[in-house]
């Protein structure tokens, strides 16, 4: 019986993806525990520390497909971890004694931690081409809509005009900064984990750092400048940079979402007959994409703070923390994946309606271009005092539902400074969008650059 929302069948590719959840499978999982011990077996061969025939009889078994999971499933049970019944099994298949090679010096946490390293590293690379395309998607909206008025909102209400090509190429800078940071925590936390017994591979002798280079090496992993079995800093990073991922996800998503209300109008997620439909109201079409991103961000962010709960650990081998990370980690991946997926195609499919964004700049009558009659007062007349002065008449004109630019042309001390064409020019929104092209290209130039190098 399923018992996660990634295991569900009716669900699951709602909040993950099929991608993402085969690294997490049982199968590879226990491929991951088996490399390890395979590889192992073949640096202490190449060393002359274990038998060649060893290694190469640990190799051929190193397979889950003769695992017993069965046995394997209630060992584990009774054990409390996989990897001593694993290495049973492994041991037990290889013919002769020459499973008794298996494992040497090793010891659980270095299998596990670097099984899951090792799983993090594909995963990282899925959620790499993920925000890869995500970025490329937010560039072309930038350039496309670089130009194009809508209302900037705080605060839910009407600030003064933006593009749309702006706030696309906000969201952009977001991941971009997310994209770099991808590749400055990969050499921190890509590094296995091999140190024996309580880190100091003692059961080596002198030889353990040699083998925990050369396995490293072999495995395609970094090798740690020590132990970090309770230090588990590297995890932490991981999922604090997803809730960092998933938290801009949810951002868009937020904005996407309030777009879409009747009232506004302006940006929508991809038409397909029937999606977002009501049980009820046959003429909704409510945001599909935007609930499951903005639901599977906050499920990040939990999963995220336990995995800084799991840092804290006692001694050399922890006692209870470290199986956090057992639930936490597959979790906050597969629904990291999930908020990735509904993002790449919410974005993709975007419609955006500029007719609507231009219709809603204009529904206060001018009242959101006051800053900019504010600023061109504000020389003559003082800045308090103009802006005192505009939002007085601003006031009236809604009381009397009077177009502002009647009330401003009909004031002495205004039409002293500015003429009804002057103001009509103020109150243009296309005239008063500040630098928000130069922004968007030096946010497409900076991410030309770095592509480039």
């Amino acid at each position: 019986m399923p018992m996660s929302i990634a295991d569900f069948a009716l669900q699951r590719d709602a909040f993950s993806s099929a991608a993402m959840r085969h690294v997490f499978c049982d199968e590879s999982r226990l491929q991951r525990y088996l490399d390890f011990e395979s590889a192992l077996a073949r640096v202490q061969a190449r060393l002359a520390m274990i038998p060649a025939p060893a290694a190469v009889e640990i190799g051929r078994n190193a397979r889950v497909a003769i695992l017993d999971l069965d046995a394997l499933r209630a060992r584990t049970e009774l054990v409390g971890s996989p990897v001593v019944p694993i290495v049973e099994q492994l041991a037990a298949n290889c013919a002769g004694d020459l499973g008794n090679w298996c494992h040497w010096g090793a010891t659980t946490q270095d299998v596990t931690d670097t099984a899951t390293v090792m799983q993090m590293r594909d995963a990282l690379a899925l959620i790499e081409d993920d925000l890869a395309a995500i970025a490329d998607t937010l560039a072309g909206l930038a350039q496309r809509w670089r130009d194009t008025p809508m209302a900037g909102r705080t605060n839910l209400q009407q600030a003064v005009p933006i593009t749309f090509g702006f706030k696309a190429a906000g969201y952009l800078a977001a991941i971009e900064r997310h994209r770099v940071r991808l590749g400055e925590l990969r050499p921190r936390v890509l590094v296995g984990q091999f140190g024996g017994a309580a880190g100091t591979l003692a059961a080596l002798g002198t030889r353990g750092l040699e083998v925990q280079a050369a396995l490293m090496d072999e495995l395609g992993l970094g090798a740690p400048e020590i132990a970090w079995h309770t230090h588990r800093d590297r995890v932490a990073e991981v999922g604090g940079w997803l809730a960092l991922v998933t938290g801009t996800l949810g951002k868009i998503a937020t904005d996407i979402k309030l777009m879409m209300q009747t009232e506004v109008g302006e940006a929508f997620e991809p038409f397909a007959a029937g999606r977002g439909s009501s049980s009820t109201m046959p003429q909704k079409r409510n945001p599909v994409a935007c609930t499951y991103i903005l639901a599977c961000a906050a499920m990040v962010r939990q999963q995220a703070a336990a995995l800084f709960d799991a840092m804290v650990e006692d001694h050399e081998r922890a006692s209870g923390a470290w199986q956090i990370e057992w639930v936490a980690v597959p979790e906050i991946f597969m629904i990291s994946a999930g908020a990735l997926a509904h993002s790449r195609a919410l974005l993709a499919g975007l419609e955006i309606d500029p007719l609507r964004m231009r219709a809603n700049l204009d529904l206060s009558g001018g009242l959101m271009l006051a800053e900019a009659v504010m600023m061109a007062l504000a020389t003559p007349l003082g800045r308090q005092h103009a802006h005192d002065l505009v939002q007085t008449l601003g006031r009236r004109a809604g009381v009397a539902s009077r177009p502002f630019i009647d009330l401003l042309a009909a004031d002495p001390e205004v039409a002293a400074h500015l003429d009804r064409p002057a103001l009509a020019r103020l109150l243009d929104p296309a005239n008063y969008l500040g630098l928000a092209g130069a922004m968007v290209d030096r946010v497409l130039a900076r991410r030309a650059s770095v592509a480039s190098h």
